[in-house]
């Protein structure tokens, strides 16, 4: 990788000490990583865990509740991604050179590819009884490479618009025999990722350009907080009602013409509350550990720093999580193989916990986070780059630094 030219801009003022949660400057004293975005980040692998390993037999109200754990993780996941995205290409001031941003998007190329490798092999080897979303993040980052760079609002707004209209076609083509079939073609893999799998990409990419356009604003800022936090409530208590009052179209006995308006309706109205969901929460979690007051951010890193260190190593805590599940198999009484289990989630959850914050605090960078890093040719800068580029930042699994 040859080296790249320092940004010829001014430097900002360097940003708060990262001691007791706020953010880490990176490159040309911008934030490379902001402890809040971690802490989402963190909340939303441990939605996964419910959503993987809570036993379906409990009471109503219970199941209501875990039921929210089947679409919200993945979305804020997403989201956290795009943030994550943008702070790694320049945050506010993203990178200008025309060699630098060649340099992170080879680099970020890379590491798509090895997450497609390392999730095809994690359900060829483990076969986990979960949909694994190793693969479909690196297609996703593969699809977000030449929009890296645009503009704040622009990449804001074009998120938005996709995903008004995203969730209604994949919902359309999951409910089309023909291209239903076409995933057990040669190129049905394709088809999976993009258009019926669990997780299309074409839903993931809008959400991540909502992330990336937070980072582009300073997704710390406290005008740009606020206003996330006001969109994302206002969102949500229009489009989750709304859907809700809507014929099911997994109801049987619903009319098939009925279904099939309602059925991409209600999906979009769904996700847009989902993602307008998790913008809540991204704003809530930079208040409690960047914008809150000394005391309140003091008690709110301590009480956090767990999901923080969570956060800090997507990749290691996820991909672990999919091997201990899988050999967490066992057989029901009626017959069927499952792997849920209350005694599973919670050790797995505080497990995760306390070993990401040990070795956070004692090690650094999570295990599989420096393979990646080491493997796209970011492990270190070369002799006669100066201090500061691009080739300093160091991303996971979902782009950050």
């Amino acid at each position: 990788m040859s080296p790249s030219t320092p940004p010829t801009t001014p430097p900002s003022p360097p940003a708060p000490p990262a001691r007791g949660g706020t953010r880490t400057e990176g490159r040309a004293g911008l934030p490379d990583r902001v402890d809040g975005v971690d802490a989402a980040r963190g909340i939303a692998l441990i939605g996964m865990f419910v959503a993987h390993l809570a036993p379906a037999d409990v009471p109503v109200d219970a199941a209501a509740l875990i039921a929210l754990a089947d679409e919200r993780p993945r979305l804020l996941f997403a989201l956290t991604a795009g943030i994550g995205l943008g702070l790694l290409t320049g945050a506010t001031r993203p990178v200008v050179e025309r060699a630098a941003r060649w340099a992170l998007r080879r680099q970020i190329a890379i590491r798509a590819l090895l997450l497609i490798a390392l999730g095809l092999i994690v359900v060829a080897v483990f076969a986990p009884l979960v949909f694994v979303i190793l693969d479909v993040y690196g297609v996703a980052f593969l699809l977000m490479l030449p929009l890296l760079f645009l503009p704040g609002r622009i990449a804001v707004a074009l998120g938005a618009v996709l995903l008004t209209m995203t969730p209604a076609i994949a919902t359309i083509a999951e409910r089309d025999p023909e291209t239903v079939a076409l995933a057990d073609q040669p190129l049905g893999l394709l088809v999976e990722w993009f258009l019926v799998g669990a997780y299309p990409v074409i839903i993931w990419v809008p959400v991540m350009l909502l992330g990336l356009g937070l980072a582009r604003l300073d997704v710390a800022a406290p005008r740009v907080v606020a206003a996330t936090a006001l969109a994302g409530t206002l969102v949500a208590s229009v489009a989750l009602p709304l859907s809700h009052a809507l014929p099911d179209p997994r109801n049987p006995a619903l009319d098939p013409s009925t279904a099939a308006w309602a059925a991409p309706v209600r999906a979009s109205l769904e996700t847009l509350g989902n993602t307008a969901v998790g913008l809540v929460i991204v704003a809530a979690a930079v208040t409690l550990t960047t914008l809150a007051q000394p005391r309140v951010r003091r008690v709110a890193g301590a009480l956090l720093s767990p999901i923080v260190a969570m956060g800090a190593m997507p990749l290691t805590v996820y991909t672990a999580h999919l091997v201990i599940i899988s050999f967490g198999k066992y057989r029901r009484p009626d017959g069927l193989i499952s792997d849920d289990s209350w005694p599973l989630l919670i050790g797995l959850t505080i497990g995760s916990m306390v070993f990401a914050w040990l070795w956070r605090r004692y090690v650094g960078r999570g295990p599989l986070e420096q393979v990646l890093r080491w493997a796209s040719g970011r492990g270190g800068r070369r002799r006669g780059t100066p201090a500061g580029t691009p080739t300093d930042a160091a991303p996971r699994i979902d782009g950050t630094t």
